[in-house]
């Protein structure tokens, strides 16, 4: 029995249970966040380790007993451990610079046990083996995500929310109807099970109509094209932290469930199916960077560029080839950790200069040329600069797509690629190295004179320690790769995962 894959399920459960125990004690908990996220990311990594090191590189645990397909499954391979230490990196980073930027009054509302609960919904998305339990898991952390996107009730938040909840809500309802019709036509909902029940119908055509109700549900999620409007109007509203979080987990939890389905799951008509995510990945990309090139907000430039940059993980997983998939994890694990470190950047901007409107700030490299830096690293690679992460990230997918001539999506990848680094060097010329608007420098020299020096010491640090890894992820990239490649030589060959899930009840 391998504990360790229910051990990043658990700890955020019972750091959110103890938190809501100190409910009157917000300096427990918030050292109860930084542990217990810290716990997470430690339980993730030996996960991980675990993983890579297993003979079969994936293992499973049956709850309650129940051995599969009957009973309930966590599953880790690869993939799943992978994106659980992205989890957890989130989740500590995020912890950390709550500290000094949390309100008391976001505090008293519950922050510290939601961010619990969201990343016990994430970790369990990317271990759960069961269709059913995949649905469950997102509808935990859609509500605590809803709770903490309101958190502070202001009106943009209320707004945003509302769109928000709207289309996660439809596509709750299509995941749940999806799941249903793959009840009704196989009775199981292991997904190792499915795997055999799926290849063996004689009606392929229903198995595809299946398979477009889940691309529709995940897509939506994911803030693919063309129901993604819902971030753009969310992301930018609630305590920056809580921004950073969701920009890198959130939208992960449906680009993840898109690859676990349409390599495991959905791979009788490839020709059908992801010809059709190859034309949404195309579309995403265009879609995405084109709305940030007309934004002057700091955060929402940021949250179309998480559209646009969906787009390069989608077309990883709709080529299909090994190098492309390679790639889309590959992408993946870079993307998480940048514009999850760019949201962080926005906040220290914000507490500078008391604005997030570029048009309001300015003259912070002449005055903090550190966090001048701090921005360059994440956004240089978040446009494919080399020799930083994206580059490498881009440079694979693209490859990929000359291998298999899709002359066009090539084409669109790069032309996303210098307009995402339009967008970075728009940023840079407004907040960093234009002069400070004369009739805003008042609130910004009050703004800054707020922030202490232990406090932005705080706040800097995760995002040292993210440009750090966006560094090293560019420099040391052969070890990346390589478990990238490892990644994707499992989800070619669906046998492995099944055999280590089933065993001898197959």
């Amino acid at each position: 029995m391998s504990l360790e894959v229910a051990l990043p399920i658990i700890i955020p459960f019972l750091a959110g249970s103890l938190s809501l125990v100190f409910y009157r004690a917000p300096l427990v908990q918030r050292w109860l966040g930084v542990a217990g996220t810290g716990a997470l990311l430690l339980a993730s990594i030996v996960l991980l380790y675990r993983t890579y090191t297993d003979p079969d590189q994936v293992l499973s645990i049956a709850m309650g007993g129940w051995p599969a397909p009957y009973g309930i499954v966590l599953v880790s391979d690869l993939l799943g451990a992978i994106m659980t230490v992205l989890a957890g990196i989130m989740g500590f980073a995020t912890a950390v610079y709550s500290l000094p930027t949390i309100s008391r009054d976001h505090e008293a509302f519950g922050y510290y046990p939601l961010m619990h609960l969201l990343l016990a919904g994430v970790c369990g998305a990317f271990l759960t083996g069961d269709v059913f339990n995949l649905y469950v898991w997102v509808e935990v952390l859609l509500v605590a995500s809803f709770a903490l996107l309101i958190l502070g009730g202001e009106r943009a938040q209320m707004e945003g929310a509302i769109k928000y909840v709207a289309l996660n809500l439809l596509s709750s309802i299509l995941l749940l109807v999806a799941v249903g019709l793959t009840y009704g036509m196989t009775g199981t909902l292991n997904m190792a099970d499915l795997v055999g029940r799926f290849a063996a119908m004689e009606n392929q055509g229903l198995v595809t109509v299946v398979a477009m109700l889940f691309m529709v549900s995940f897509g939506i999620k994911a803030a693919a094209f063309p129901l993604f409007f819902w971030l753009p109007a969310a992301y930018h509203t609630p305590p920056v932290a809580v921004s950073a979080l969701f920009a890198g987990l959130l939208t992960k939890v449906g680009v993840y469930a898109l690859f676990r389905f349409f390599s495991l799951l959905f791979t009788q008509d490839v020709g059908y199916t992801h010809e059709i995510l190859l034309w949404g990945a195309g579309f995403t990309m265009i879609t995405g960077v084109l709305g940030a090139a007309a934004q002057y907000e700091f955060r929402r430039i940021l949250s179309f560029h998480i559209v646009s940059q969906i787009g390069y993980m989608i077309m990883g997983l709709a080529l299909f080839s090994p190098l492309a998939l390679v790639g889309g994890v590959f992408y993946i694990m870079h993307h998480i950790i940048v514009k999850a470190n760019l949201f962080l950047v926005s906040g220290v901007v914000y507490f500078l200069r008391g604005s997030y409107e570029l048009k309001h700030i300015g003259g912070l490299w002449r005055t903090h040329p550190w966090l001048g830096l701090l921005f360059l690293i994440p956004a240089l690679s978040l446009a494919g600069v080399p020799p930083l992460s994206g580059f490498f990230g881009k440079y694979i997918i693209i490859r990929a797509g000359v291998e298999q001539e899709s002359w066009g999506i090539v084409a669109v990848a790069l032309v996303v690629g210098l307009l995402t680094l339009y967008s970075m060097i728009k940023i840079w010329a407004e907040a960093f190295w234009k002069a400070q608007p004369e009739e805003h420098e008042e609130r910004a020299r009050a703004f800054e004179a707020a922030v202490s020096g232990k406090r932005l010491t705080l706040m800097v640090l995760p995002i040292g320690a993210l440009a750090a890894i966006t560094v090293f992820i560019g420099l040391g990239a052969q070890p990346i790769y390589e478990l990238a490649y490892a990644a994707a030589e499992q989800m070619r060959d669906p046998q492995i995962y099944v055999n280590a899930v089933l065993g001898d009840t197959q």
